[in-house]
Formats: C-alpha cells, structure tokens, sequence
C-alpha cells in the first residue's frame, strides 16, 4: 500500500512539474544527427551498441519526423505523391539515433536545468554524456528531466542521444484476446501509445513514425518555484455578473524557504486589476478564493464575448524579489453537460449548458493536421480560422488523434470555440491489463493538468466508438461495454481527482448500462455517429433519427482539380477511371492505405460512394473530370447543408451536430470539406451560410408545406424580414416581418409545398444586415444544368464553377 502511494506521489510531481515555469530557457531545435538501422530481434538501447551494426546517416530537423528527413535527403520518394506512401512500411522495422551536442547553460546555485521533450514518437531510450537518462513509450505525453547533475560545466559540450525503436515491433511483445482486434493493424497499436490512425484509417494513410516531434529545450528553473496552477469557477450568476471561485497553487521549494514565500494572486481585465490576494506559504499547496463583480463571463461563439481574463501567480521571497510566476488567460464560466441515460419521446437529452444558458451546437470534428504530426502546428491558425469563419461553437477532437498543444487551445479560447476532447482511443476494445491501465492513468494525468485551465475545453470523452465497436463486433456474445475498466474507471477517476469542473462521457457514442439492458438499440442513444449506407441525403436513415446530438455525421466530396494534380502522379489524374473501375492511385487516395490485396475492395467502395452518390441525385455521373468534381461537390454541399438546418429546425428538441469534418489531415478523397492544401470545397460555402448565429431556412415538407424556421443562438431576441421566392418564376411566395426569442426558435409560416422540381430563395434581414439562403425542392434526379442556371439566380455563393 504505502509502495502504491510513494508511485502516485511521484507520477503527480512528474505531471504536475510541466508547469514550472523556467527562469530561461535554451532551445534545442534544429539540425540534430540522425542514423538509422533495421531492428534486430534485441534492439539497441545503448549508444555503444550502435556501432556494431551497418548505420546510414543523414541530418535531422527537430521537431521532425524521420521520413521527412530521410525525403529531404533524397532516400524516399515523396510520399504525399501517388502510392508512394506505401513504400514506407519498408521503414517501420527501423531503429532511430538522434545525436546533437549542446553547451551546458549558466546556472546558478540551487538552479537546476531540466531537459524538456515536448513529444518523443515514442519508444525511446535517452542518453546524456553516457549516463542513461531515461525511458520512454508515449508518444502523447511532454517529458521532462533533472539533468543537472549530468551536465559538464559550464560553457563545455554535451552529448544528447535518444534512440528510438520500432513500435510495429514493440506491439509483437503482446498477447492480443480476440476482442482487441477488431480490424487489421488494430491489433499492434493497442499497446502502443501512438495516434490510432497512424496505423492506417479511411482518413489516414498507414504512417507508423518516429522523431521528436515537438520542441526539445533546456529550462532552467529557481529552487523555489510553480509546479501547478489551476482556476476554477465554481458558479457564475449571469443577471448579477458575479463569479465565484478559487485557485490551486502547487510549488516545490527547500523547507528553509516555508513562511518565507509569498503568493500573489492577480485577475485583470481590461488593463484593470479586478481580484488581488497575497499569501506566505507555509506548505507546498495552498487555495485562494475569488469573488469577481461586474464580471465579464466567458460564452461560446454567439452567445457573448468570449472573455479571457489575465491570471497571474507570482511567488516573492521576503526581498521582494520575483522566483516563479505563471502568466495566463482564464475564462470565467461553468458548463454542463445536461443528458439522458435514455433516449425517450418525452426524456430524452444531450445538451451543453455554459453559465445556465442552453447552447445549440454548431460544431465540427478535428482530425490529425497531418499525418507527420511535427506539421501540425503549421496548419493550427489557418483551420482555426476556418473554423471560426464557419461560425463553429465547438471542435470535437477525434480520438484518433494527437493531443493539440496549447496553441489550438489558446485559439479556441479566443475566439469562443468549445472544445470536446476525446481522449487518444479509437474503435477499438483495449487492454484490460494492469499494464495498460497504468500507462492510460499517467497519460491522462499529464493531459488534464495540461489542458484543464482552457475555458474552451467542455467535455473529456473517454474515447472515440469503442463501446459501439465493442458491442457490435462480438455482439453474439453480449459482451457489456460497462465492464470496460478504462473508460468505466480510470479515465474517471482521473476526472474527478484533478479536473471535477468539467463532464466526463464514457465513449462516444455511450452504451450505458440502461442502453445495454435494453439490447444496444441504436435509437436509446441520445447521441449518436450518423453513417450508414451514406445513399440518398434524404433516406429515412436521416429523416428519422431520434438522437438528440449527432457528433459525427458527413457526405463525401471530390477535392479540386487543383489539389488531384498535387496528389496524383500527372497519368493519373485523367481518364480518372476506365468505365467507372477507379484507378490504382485514387483508391489509395480514398482508403485505409495499407499495401494489402484485401483493402482494394474497400478502396473502391469508399471512392463509389462519390459515384452513387452523384448518380442518386442527378440521374447520370460525368465522365469528363472537371464536371464530376463539381457534381460530387453540388451533392456533398447540399447534402451537408440539409443536415445542419434539418438538426437547427430540432432546436432544443435537438441539441447540436458536429459535422464530419473540417479539413484533411493528409491528400486524400474525403468528407472533408477543406483539402490538404487548404483548398476548400464547394460545401464549405454552404455551410457558412446556414451556421449564422440567426438563421432563417425552409425544412422538408409535412402534411403539404414547408416550415419556414427562424433560429436564434444568441441571448438577446431578433427580429427581421423575409421572403420566398421561386427562382424560376419569380414569384414571391411569401413576405412578412419576424421575431425570434431570446436563444429560441420560431415557426415564421408554413410555405405550400412546390410541384416539379426547382429552387426556392430566401431573402431575410436581421439587425440592418441582409442574408441570403436557398432551398432544392423536388424529388430527384435533378438536371445538373438546369440546377446550376437556377443556383447561379440566387446570387448566393460566389464561387469559381457555379
């Protein structure tokens, strides 16, 4: 027992020592060494050992990945290219040696230097001046370690090795039970605490990496200073603008130094210190209060300012001078997650409430940037942007991905974007075992003490399908889902000890124990994943669902022209296909990417999906390449816009969607409805234009005449004008005035339902400023031409092609 609590105490300092904050700092990015060798059946883990075994050697950039090296090189042939990608499960057999010397920093007495890892990829041993240093198998998780008493003196040379083995074969180590592998390549990655995807997923090309793939830096930190800082609102009253509560300070320091350290507490908004308290310390933790008048509270988009105070902790000696201080922006406000165990007629709910208020949600899923993760945070500020120009109020961050880093937060505060964060699972049953558990325990640890300041950051979500995945793959042996120890177990308790100000969500989509009694319905779900068949957009697949939230849910869309001639060779971008049989490079393109016969067939499924999909609508598919993209990107963007104003008609009946997905990780054939290159798809527009905060659309016909709905994701009530008009004819179907209550809903009018086919446009005006929306009625097939001459009237999407 008392072992059991020494381990604990230990993993909290190592977790909660991320935020001590260094008095300087020395980075260690840039040109690294690098050698590689396949892995023998005993890897190498000393740098001795290295020279006994046949080494190529190139340069290195940190962060990087070692295939980008090795591409820089000239030793790889670019894998974004074609099938190209394929050619490197060559590599995942390998072994990797990062080398860089570096000068020992200035420290002063009782300083000490930590050397910081931002992300190693991720079996690794790490060496200093031939001492053994440490271990690593995370790939998630920042490391940090005492060097000091490894370092040469001032001002000499040092020698930083961190050897790398391979995860394929580290994943060989491990017993698998039939329930872990659900899919090929699952199976080797469960163990290993990679992003799932890496191994290969319909939106990722199979990629198992290496390198360090953050920054790598020297911070040299005072004997007295912050481990952990953490504000929490405890209760907001929003008539009164009152905020209520409190901050967790964590530090470490000589005993010598107890009741002769002062903390001070500051909040400032504005440039205006608004809450100060002071504080001499007499132990490593203490709690401070705060009350906060006339707040300015922090809401998502739409629904107010996305307020970000500044919060500072400032520890002083008894001279007044400063030796620790933790800088930040806090929000101040509560949220919760308001659901049902059971999707009833009458009970059922998913709903986030922030400071009180109901909030729709407009959301979008997150998934990998890239499939080398040292890029991602290139690609961070301009899809944020997106995001924010689509009027999103949350980014579900997939479970097959990454942890983002502190930038992406940082954005989502700013700009009053939700965060829900699945924990890094996926798809998949894991690991029941001690060994597993462990690891999950440390990794969750080290991401909620991470993240859990953010404002942005709403949900923890235990993981991405795996209770779906979990019940439907042995579902003739009734397996529970509920029995899971890691989604059941740790992942809460981890919740509740270090983050209680947030909700948890077992798995998404959560088969309770109330959904398991009853058989695993799909229609007990209050939230669920919409795919299926993926057929007509109007299927009863989508008109009767009875979820309440709908967190995954997309249409598939061929990227430009443009982005096909970066991604394919230049003989495979046209003829596309040979009488629709789709060429070897676009199946790759559209697929889990392993180098396999039995995922061909899967491959050309997925990329049919463009071609049923196109034929469902208007009747015939083109066969010149410039007008099947538009056509598949007429279809996706209609098919995405009708589900969004389908889910906003709901409203609160229905909570939220959050669309499959923004952009691409990778250059592929997608739901996506931004490309790799940034590139944006025709149903990006569409989508921008029913994600405003006021709203004004037709819904689907019911007992002969259109809805005509007016939304209002805002705390202050609208009104407005409208109208509808035929585009072919002319005419005005209806003009009238409207009003919206505060955050609510209204049924303007209902419209007779139209005969034949065509477009309907609605014109309406809130606040001084005019919108524009459209509405496809009739019953399909449609005349592609004749579509377009009608789209092109509304004068609605200003884009290239229509």
């Amino acid at each position: 027992m008392r072992s059991k609590y020494i381990y604990f105490c230990l993993l909290l300092f190592a977790c909660s020592a991320l935020w001590a904050v260094p008095v300087r700092t020395v980075s260690l990015n840039g040109t690294w060494k690098l050698q590689y060798w396949p892995q023998p059946e005993e890897a190498v883990n000393e740098p001795l050992e290295i020279k006994h075994f046949q080494t190529e050697e190139i340069p290195a950039t940190v962060p990087g990945n070692v295939e980008l090296d090795l591409l820089t090189a000239g030793k790889i042939e670019d894998p974004m290219i074609g099938s190209n990608v394929h050619k490197l499960r060559a590599y995942e057999n390998y072994q990797w040696c990062y080398s860089r010397q570096f000068d020992s920093p200035a420290a002063e007495s009782g300083q000490k230097v930590i050397l910081a890892f931002g992300g190693i990829d991720c079996l690794a041993e790490i060496w200093l001046n031939g001492s053994h240093l440490a271990s690593t198998d995370n790939m998630f998780i920042e490391q940090r370690f005492d060097v000091t008493k490894y370092l040469r003196k001032h001002g000499d040379q040092n020698d930083l090795q961190v050897i790398l083995r391979s995860a394929v074969m580290e994943g060989q180590k491990y017993l698998l039970g039939t329930f872990s592998v659900q899919a090929d390549g699952f199976g080797e990655s469960v163990f290993v605490r990679k992003a799932p995807s890496s191994y290969g997923w319909d939106i990722m090309p199979r990629l198992v990496s290496a390198g360090l793939w953050r920054n790598v830096e020297l911070q040299i930190i005072n004997p007295v200073h912050l481990t952990d800082v953490f504000w929490m609102t405890e209760r907001v009253d929003v008539k009164k603008k009152q905020a209520y509560g409190c901050v967790d300070i964590q530090l470490r320091a000589p005993f010598s130094a107890y009741d002769k350290v002062k903390a001070i507490a500051t909040l400032s908004y504005g440039g205006k210190t608004v809450y100060k308290q002071e504080r001499v310390l007499s132990n490593m933790n203490q709690r401070m209060y705060f009350n906060i008048d006339n707040a300015s509270l922090w809401w998502p988009r739409g629904y107010g300012e996305a307020a970000l105070y500044d919060a500072e902790i400032r520890l002083q000696n008894e001279q007044g001078e400063t030796l620790s201080v933790d800088n930040r922006k806090i929000g101040l406000r509560t949220v919760f997650l308001d659901r049902s165990e059971i999707n009833t007629d009458k009970d059922g709910r998913f709903c986030f409430v922030v400071n009180g208020e109901n909030i729709f949600i407009r959301g979008t899923n997150w998934v990998p940037l890239d499939a080398f993760h040292s890029r991602d945070a290139s690609w961070v500020k301009s899809t944020i942007d997106m995001v924010s120009d689509l009027n999103c109020n949350m980014i579900r961050c997939w479970g097959g991905n990454v942890y983002e880093d502190h930038d992406f937060f940082d954005l989502c505060d700013e700009n009053g974007i939700m965060v829900w964060q699945d924990f890094s699972m996926a798809c998949t049953f894991y690991p029941q075992r001690n060994i597993f558990a462990d690891q999950i325990e440390k990794e969750a640890i080290s991401v909620v003490l991470k993240l859990r300041n953010h404002p942005s950051l709403a949900l923890w979500s235990g993981n991405n399908e795996d209770d779906e995945s979990f019940t439907w793959a042995l579902s003739a042996f009734r397996q529970n889902p509920n029995k899971d120890r890691i989604s059941r177990h740790i992942l809460p308790q981890v919740i509740y000890e270090f983050d209680p100000t947030r909700p948890y969500l077992p798995s998404s989509p959560y088969f309770n124990q109330a959904v398991y009694d009853r058989g695993s319905r799909l229609d007990d779900l209050p939230e669920r994943h919409l795919w299926g068949p993926r057929g007509y957009y109007k299927a009863p697949f989508y008109t009767e669902e009875k979820a309440r939230f709908v967190s995954e849910i997309g249409y598939h869309g061929c990227p430009n022209r443009e982005s096909l001639e970066k991604m394919f060779t230049k003989e495979a971008v046209y003829p596309w296909t040979n009488d629709f049989e789709w060429n070897d490079e676009w199946m790759t393109k559209s697929v889990r990417s392993f180098n396999t016969k039995p995922w061909t067939e899967a491959r050309k499924s997925r990329n049919d999906l463009m071609i049923n999909q196109v034929h469902l609508l208007f009747g015939s598919v083109p066969e010149d390449l410039n007008d099947f993209i538009q056509s598949s990107q007429f279809v996706q963007a209609e098919a995405m816009k009708y589900f969004i104003e389908r889910w906003r008609g709901g409203k609160f009946d229905k909570a939220g969607i959050i669309w499959w997905n923004v952009r691409d990780g990778w250059p592929i054939i997608s739901d996506a409805v931004v490309d790799y290159y940034n590139s944006k798809k025709l149903a990006y527009y569409f989508i921008k234009n029913v994600q405003h905060n006021v709203c004004v659309f037709l819904n689907d016909a019911v007992n002969g005449t259109y809805p005509l709905i007016a939304v209002n994701d805002t705390r202050k009530p609208v009104s407005g004008k409208v109208s509808v008009t035929d585009v072919q004819s002319g005419n005005i179907l209806y003009e009238d005035d409207f009003v919206v209550d505060v955050n609510g809903k209204s049924l303007i009018t209902n419209v007779s339902e139209m005969k034949g086919q065509g477009v309907l446009l609605i014109r309406y005006e809130v606040n001084g400023k005019s919108q524009l929306n459209h509405y496809l009625f009739g019953q399909p097939p449609f005349n592609l031409n004749e579509y377009k001459s009608l789209l092109r009237k509304t004068g609605i999407y200003k884009v290239s092609g229509i």
